[in-house]
């Protein structure tokens, strides 16, 4: 045999400049330097100027820190629905913002002041708030490169800020539209109050966390009952907050339940639940004997009577304090309440209107009102006459575990009047704790400003907007009469909005449900003013439009400082007096702040390209996007917003995304030391790799994030890399003058892979459609992986590498391939927006942004599906027989068999689709798999009958060479 010749030379293969490694880490910055220096964000403006628009409005994050997990993962599904948007043609601007305002902010300064030995207190407010200002705007900065690193698209050279004058007058301004419909009160009830950070909270600011409490039953001894045996006996409460004991003002039963009244063995007799009565005899050991040895006495031989609830109507007990007389020597009625359930404790409940939204309405329906012992640092008044309460100066906190301990003042007090019957440290229950400052909050009754949940009232008609640049309304409002209240609204809103996932939807809705009127007021420094000033006789507030405009004028020109008591009187103007009037000093609910975002974001025409047409009556936004907690927080408070001042929600659609959890599924913490930086993945891998992830996970529920879970998004992008790397090298020097330009004369396989692309398209297309990027990205991937790599590169490798420039169905391969580039870069900018940068770079140097393209324009082309189907089946059954053979080195590879498959299979080049070197039909219902005795080509290494011996050329190969060494 002569020598054989290396063909190497004459066989086309890819070629490349676009590296296998990515080096995302080092490569990412120079990209988004790029999009920067020409404006990609402009110039998206510029090329959807006049289309459909698309509006995702930017939920606020504090700023108040770095960049963390849930920050990157909601940026990046933000980034998706607007690029996605975009890349369908329509006009999808993204303006981020941050919330400057509030507890979050004010409590880092205030930290920094205690490592400094500085009292906020004696600080002036402006230079307090200048402070809080410097610290926000710090950290807005901050957070908006790391968030641009992210590759997220949007406006970040005029993001909107709640700290902006523009905004907070706007904010005042929607205020104002709640006081001049009457949406507004200002009453006493309980509300969460944090004693750390002295001031009333929200229930989105509160989070839950189990805890161990001192739980006690006490004895209050009945004087006056209708029922005469009753007098003298003793009405037993249980409660795991004995702190409220120097505060109760009454009883409450349960009208239905069953009360027993029985002597214990010490003498003394008592009423409790009789569903309750074995529960109550363990913790107390007042059974009505101290020891049964016989074991044949029962509970009805000591029974005295029992009652239902409702006829203790007109029982009356005392404090078993009330021997310090005033406030203790009152009487303490007994009251029903249809709260009182027998779930644990005695059946009776003690009231402290001050401290419980249900003691509080109870109590109110009698005329008993709260007494506010509790001072806003959580320690009774000094002139509280409990006696231990304020010994040595001050008793601390009234949650302070040490004073509501069995050895601590309370029940000190409480044993030594007699009335202690049980005291112990073992009750674990949920409690509800800041958020800020992870302390325990109270129920503490305050005067508050209030908007009622169901309260009918005056409400704007939605055509009423305060557009001018003073902020005065319109110069003849309309107003009309109510006909629902605001939770009526609100809840008809969420009935007419998307919910993405649905179970959204009963989420939100039970909390609008149930919630209770929402309190406006916060008792800081760092925020947005109640601007109100009530008059001092009759406390109503001041309704004068007049006056309305003039403040908001103020707050625009100067900010919050601008409502100070020097500025009261030009405020008020010449028609009042200054001194006739309070001016509120307390300042809004952050929610509120938030809440009111749409107003100046989405309606001020601050931003031309968020401006809907003039007469849009809908929804401003289409889409809000954040966390599931944010059904209680922004999600609401933007609801009842909207509904009370403009009668529906402020988005057509809310789309809620889980939370991050570490690689086992645990919450992360500092404190456990289990979180993950996007700093650091984008540090080690890249942004693409963090969106990857992002995109890949189910969203809609808690998922994860670990070091391996990352190493296999890292391996899943090298696998999306290498497909746009073989395009990249198989589409080398193609022009249009080598395009197929009829899709009917393409082979069969070309026209399969068209019918599979049209049928991604339609697939991506509805993702997109219902916001599933999981579903997105798989589909991308599979058919990245398995369509491509896996079946069509691989069949036609020999095609690309083999046959002749000029031959059809080399030709007809690489059109296909263009039509698949243009399609996949498109599909996969949104998701790979560096990669896809940089593939499309690569391949049109110097050419506009890939992120400017649209959606691409994929032909529909009809198959046999069921035909094909069936062959992909037989081809994995043919490679499943062959791979035996190959470990078992009988085969060097596919092109060596020789395959038989059943005669019933369908009609095709099943050689090139098999790759191998032979397939005949058979008698069989199996496929069988021998060696080849046929030669190999020297250049294609088939194996054909036409191959005089190995290494000699098949027919095509010597025709192949012959026209390459003629160009030569």
């Amino acid at each position: 045999m002569s020598e054989q010749r290396d063909y190497r030379d004459t066989v086309f293969l890819p070629k490349t400049d676009f590296p296998m490694k990515a080096g995302l880490p080092q490569k990412e910055p120079g990209i988004l330097a790029r999009w920067e220096e020409i404006d990609l964000y402009a110039r998206l403006r510029e090329a959807r100027a006049g289309r459909e628009k698309f509006i995702l409005h930017d939920g606020p994050p504090y700023a108040n820190g770095d960049m963390h997990i849930g920050h990157a993962l909601n940026h990046i599904l933000k980034d998706m629905v607007v690029r996605t948007q975009t890349l369908l043609g329509k006009d999808a601007p993204y303006v981020p913002g941050w919330d400057c305002h509030g507890l979050p902010i004010e409590w880092k300064v205030e930290e920094e002041y205690r490592k400094k030995k500085r009292n906020k207190d004696e600080v002036p407010a402006r230079e307090f708030r200048a402070e809080c200002r410097a610290y926000a705007q710090n950290w807005v900065n901050v957070q908006r490169e790391q968030l641009k690193r992210l590759g997220v698209c949007g406006n970040w050279d005029k993001p909107y800020l709640t700290m902006d004058f523009d905004a907070e007058a706007t904010i005042v301004a929607e205020l104002l539209k709640f006081a001049e419909s009457g949406q507004l009160y200002r009453g006493a009830k309980p509300v969460m109050w944090s004693p750390v950070e002295k001031t009333a909270l929200a229930e989105a600011e509160v989070e839950y966390e189990d805890i161990t409490s001192t739980q006690i039953d006490v004895a209050f001894e009945i004087t006056e009952s209708p029922i005469p045996e009753l007098v003298g006996a003793h009405a037993v409460i249980w409660t795991t907050t004995p702190w409220t004991i120097p505060v109760n003002q009454a009883l409450a039963y349960g009208p239905e339940v069953e009360y027993h009244h029985y002597r214990a063995h010490d003498g003394r007799r008592f009423l409790v639940a009789v569903e309750l009565l074995e529960a109550f005899f363990s913790r107390t050991g007042l059974g009505p004997v101290a020891e049964d040895p016989e074991g044949d006495i029962t509970l009805s031989e000591y029974a005295l009577g029992t009652y239902r609830g409702s006829d203790l109507t007109g029982t009356i007990a005392r404090h078993p304090m009330h021997r310090l007389g005033g406030f203790f020597a009152h009487p303490r009625p007994l009251l029903a309440g249809d709260f009182v359930t027998t779930d644990s404790g005695t059946g009776l409940v003690h009231m402290a209107p001050d401290h419980g939204e249900d003691d509080f309405l109870l109590c109110k329906a009698h005329g008993i009102n709260p007494v506010f012992a509790v001072e806003g640092d959580g320690r009774y008044r000094a002139d509280w006459a409990w006696p231990n309460s304020n010994q040595e100066g001050g008793q601390g906190s009234v949650i302070n575990p040490k004073f509501n301990a069995p050895d601590g003042p309370i029940c000190s007090d409480l044993r030594e009047a007699g009335a202690l019957l049980s005291a112990s440290t073992d009750y674990q229950h949920s409690y509800p704790h800041s958020w800020r400052s992870k302390a325990k909050v109270i129920f503490r009754c305050t005067p508050q400003w209030f908007v009622p949940m169901d309260r009918p009232s005056l409400r704007m008609r939605a055509e009423q907007r305060w557009e001018n640049e003073g902020g005065s309304p319109d110069p003849t409002p309309e107003i009309e009469p109510g006909e629902a209240t605001l939770r009526e609204t609100a809840l008809q809103a969420i009935a007419d909005t998307r919910f993405v996932p649905e179970k959204g939807r009963n989420r939100i809705g039970a909390m609008v449900e149930g919630r209770p009127d929402w309190v406006l007021s916060r008792q800081r420094a760092w925020g947005v003013p109640i601007t109100l000033f009530v008059d001092r006789k009759s406390g109503e507030y001041l309704n004068d439009p007049e006056v309305n405009a003039r403040i908001v004028s103020a707050i625009r020109a100067g900010g919050v400082d601008a409502w100070d008591a020097e500025n009261a009187q030009s405020l008020l103007g010449d028609a009042y007096r200054a001194e006739d009037y309070e001016q509120v000093t307390d300042i809004l609910d952050v929610w509120f702040d938030s809440g009111s975002t749409h107003a100046f974001v989405l309606e001020s025409g601050k931003w031309p390209e968020l401006t809907r047409p003039a007469g849009y009556r809908d929804p401003p936004a289409d889409l809000y996007l954040e966390g599931s907690d944010q059904h209680r927080g922004w999600f609401q408070s933007s609801l009842l917003e909207s509904c009370a001042t403009r009668g529906h929600a402020p988005y057509k659609a809310v789309l809620t995304h889980g939370f991050t959890m570490d690689a086992k599924g645990e919450k992360m913490s500092k404190s456990k030391g289990n979180t993950v930086s996007p700093l650091d993945v984008m540090r080690d891998y890249g942004a693409d790799i963090i969106r990857l992830w992002a995109l890949s996970v189910d969203y809609t529920e808690d998922h994860r994030i670990g070091p391996e879970i990352l190493k296999g998004v890292a391996d899943q992008y090298r696998k999306l890399r290498n497909t746009f790397r073989y395009l990249l090298g198989a589409l080398e020097g193609f022009s249009d003058t080598e395009k197929v330009q009829n899709g009917t004369e393409m082979p069969e396989l070309e026209r399969y892979m068209l019918a599979l692309l049209a049928q991604l398209d339609g697939d991506l297309r509805r993702a997109v459609s219902d916001f599933d990027f999981n579903a997105y990205v798989r589909a991308l991937t599979d058919f990245c992986n398995e369509d491509l790599s896996a079946f069509f590169f691989d069949i036609r490798k020999d095609c690309l590498y083999c046959d002749a420039p000029s031959d059809p169905k080399r030709r007809a391969y690489r059109t296909v391939l263009d039509t698949l580039f243009q399609a996949l870069i498109r599909y996969a900018a949104p998701v790979l927006v560096y990669t896809a940068e940089e593939v499309w770079q690569s391949r049109y140097p110097g050419s506009d942004s890939v992120h400017l393209l649209e959606w691409p324009e994929v032909p529909a082309v009809a198959t046999d599906w069921e035909r094909w189907n069936t062959l992909r089946s037989l081809r994995n059954q043919v490679n499943e027989a062959i791979e035996p053979l190959r470990r078992e080195k009988v085969l060097g590879s596919g092109l060596e068999a020789q395959v038989t498959v059943p005669a019933a299979s369908p009609e095709a080049d099943l050689a090139e689709l098999f790759i191998t070197a032979t397939v005949t039909r058979g008698d069989g219902d199996g496929v069988t798999v021998t060696p080849t005795s046929d030669h190999k080509c020297g250049r294609c290494w088939r194996h054909l009958p036409e191959v005089p011996e190995d290494g000699a050329l098949c027919g095509r190969c010597e025709d192949a060479v012959a026209a390459v060494e003629s160009a030569a």
